[in-house]
């Protein structure tokens, strides 16, 4: 977390929240911990960088990341994987290290589910050649979406719209090492 907060210093407040869940006496790797717990994301882009696999989630009806709980693993970045794998159905998905984004984001009631936080630690997962996924129970449906034009959707989810203005100021910063 510190190699995130030195990149996003204006997030310090949202790393503290995460450290502060960390040094909790109950385990926040598990979701019965209803005042909060770890959740894990993928920033799934494409072979090129330009699209993202966004999922229209079928209990929060929004066009989202893919992404799910720890469920006791402690390794964000495998469940991140896990998640992207099992939720797209896209074979030979690659994760980078490091922690790409952070969003602690409240959780509406959901059937005897009452509202809660999480605190989803989000990676960039790769796409291998094969673009074709398959929609899974837990969503509408997915869709690769042009980053470019997310980041400035006023429909999009607030921090969708984060991590497009994150992910393209990184490929700018990438692009500019390699000239």
């Amino acid at each position: 977390m510190r190699a995130y907060r030195a990149r996003w210093p204006a997030e310090a407040d949202t790393v503290d929240r995460f450290l502060a869940l960390l040094r909790e006496p109950v385990d926040p790797f598990v979701r019965a911990r209803l005042a909060g717990h770890f959740t894990a994301s993928a920033w799934l882009v494409d072979g090129t960088g330009a699209r993202v696999l966004l999922t229209h989630h079928r209990k929060l009806n929004l066009w989202l990341q893919l992404g799910g709980h720890a469920d006791g693993d402690r390794d964000l970045m495998r469940t991140a994987l896990k998640e992207a794998e099992e939720e797209s159905g896209l074979p030979e998905l690659r994760i980078e290290p490091g922690i790409f984004d952070l969003d602690r984001h409240r959780i509406p009631v959901h059937g005897d589910v009452p509202a809660h936080w999480h605190y989803d630690v989000r990676y960039v997962v790769r796409a291998g050649a094969d673009e074709a996924f398959v929609v899974s129970a837990e969503s509408h449906a997915l869709a690769w979406r042009d980053i470019t034009a997310l980041a400035d959707d006023d429909a999009a989810d607030a921090s969708v719209r984060r991590m497009a203005r994150k992910w393209l100021e990184r490929q700018g910063m990438e692009k500019g090492r390699s000239a």
